[in-house]
């Protein structure tokens, strides 16, 4: 069985094109560029793992990842973002994120995590 992925990002580029690549490596990969997409999308599917923009205009991925941890304590939340800081990786790891990587992420690596 194909392991399931939320990917979640404002940036609807970055979005369709790691998506795309995500899909020819098997992954399921489901979307989702605003909030009340991200919840509709765990609600209706069986999601492994979420990747998750720590920034986005109507979602804090930080918040995003205390409420996908507390619902759904056994999907994976893995942080990505173009706006590292020390502080957002370790309140994310205290929350549950499995892991935190920096856009443009290197998808070799993101696989691997994700695996």
């Amino acid at each position: 069985m194909a392991i399931s992925v939320l990917l979640v990002d404002d940036e609807e580029a970055f979005v369709q094109t790691l998506a795309k690549r995500l899909t020819l490596r098997r992954f399921n990969v489901y979307t989702a560029t605003r909030k009340e997409r991200v919840f509709e999308t765990l609600e209706e599917n069986l999601i492994d793992i979420v990747l998750l923009d720590v920034k986005m205009p109507d979602l804090d991925g930080i918040d995003a990842t205390r409420d996908i941890k507390a619902t759904y304590p056994l999907i994976e939340v893995i942080l990505l973002t173009g706006h590292a800081s020390m502080e957002s990786s370790l309140e994310g790891m205290k929350l549950g994120a499995f892991d935190y990587l920096l856009k443009p992420v290197n998808i070799d690596e993101l696989v691997y995590k994700i695996e």
